[in-house]
């Protein structure tokens, strides 16, 4: 590995970049904000104060959808201010670049990525692709370079991938579009059909943190502010937390239906591992209370939520950068050659 190296997370609703030596040097909203469709005026968290708020000269939009990159240009300019934040005015030499991808996508949405970098103002030495599953694992502070299976569970923004690792690869992985996004689309929706209340994406996200519960039991209620549906005016209201777990109870068990799907296709030398180590979930909506004991109940498995979950995938890219053991986990990736 060179002297200077980087991984690299663009995920969906954040971009996460870990420096050799220095942790993680970036964490910030993936969004861009563009006036008049040519000038840059914020990125990152700037950007995201101007979600649903800008004008319509201005257009805020996220570059990233499904984990792949769906506005190269957008993404490009991100690319490049975030890593020139990171630098300062130091002038930024020769770097490697390890870049964190999802299973279950094309290979020209893989090749999207190291064209993403090349095209960038950075100076590039090798650019190295790893397996999201196979970071999200080791970020989670698992071995996956020995035979012993793992089951890991990362619930992203717009999609959930669970997969099945041993020996440094992935023997089975299942990606469905249900995510963090989609969880605030559906309380959005049952907040409109219940109280004549129209929300934003904003607000449903906090509904979600405050409230989202994996089981029905749990009481409480937050207040939000929206525009009725009926008078057209502003209007104050309390939504209670048996409205978010109706609204979400849905997609939940969306998730541990695919989950048993990859249980039911699992080598039976491996599901031993599993009965033994458990389910590991991981990603931003890992957080939801009682999810452990949703997925606890409906696979009789025991059921680990990482700690620093939302971080996991920028961690593990961290740890391969750093430990040499750890560097077979990342695979170049090369331009192909026509003839």
């Amino acid at each position: 590995m060179a002297l200077k190296a980087f991984g690299i997370d663009f995920g969906t609703s954040t971009m996460k970049i870990y420096k050799k030596g220095h942790g993680i040097a970036l964490n910030e909203r993936n969004i861009i904000a563009i006036a008049d469709r040519k000038n840059v005026i914020a990125i990152g968290d700037e950007a995201y104060d101007m979600y649903e708020k800008a004008p319509a000269n201005i257009s805020v939009s996220y570059p990233v959808r499904n984990g792949v990159i769906a506005d190269v240009a957008n993404m490009l300019t991100l690319l490049n201010q975030f890593m020139q934040r990171i630098n300062g005015s130091k002038r930024l030499g020769a770097a490697d670049y390890i870049v964190a991808v999802p299973t279950d996508i094309t290979e020209v949405e893989r090749r999207s990525f190291y064209e993403l970098i090349m095209n960038s103002n950075l100076k590039v030495g090798h650019i190295r692709i790893v397996e999201k599953p196979v970071a999200d694992a080791v970020g989670a502070g698992l071995d996956v370079m020995t035979a012993k299976g793992v089951m890991v569970v990362d619930i992203g923004a717009d999609t959930t991938e669970i997969s099945i690792l041993s020996l440094g690869g992935i023997v089975l992985s299942k990606l469905i579009p249900v995510g963090g996004n989609k969880l605030d689309e559906a309380i959005k929706n049952t907040v409109k059909r219940k109280y004549n209340l129209y929300i934003g994406d904003k607000t449903a996200e906090g509904i979600k943190k405050k409230l989202a519960c994996a089981v029905p039991q749990v009481e409480g209620s937050v207040k939000v502010y929206g525009r009725d549906m009926v008078t057209g005016l502003p209007k104050e209201m309390e939504v209670a937390s048996n409205t978010v777990y109706e609204s979400i109870q849905e997609y939940l068990y969306a998730i541990i239906d695919a989950i048993k799907i990859i249980l039911e296709r699992t080598p039976p030398e491996i599901s031993s591992d599993i009965i033994d180590s458990g389910i590991y979930v991981t990603g931003g909506s890992a957080k939801i209370f009682s999810l452990d004991e949703l997925i606890h109940q409906e696979t009789e498995l025991k059921v680990n939520i990482c700690p620093d979950s939302a971080d996991t995938v920028v961690n593990g890219l961290g740890k391969i950068i750093e430990d040499h053991n750890l560097s077979s986990l990342a695979d170049a990736l090369r331009p192909k050659t026509f003839v």
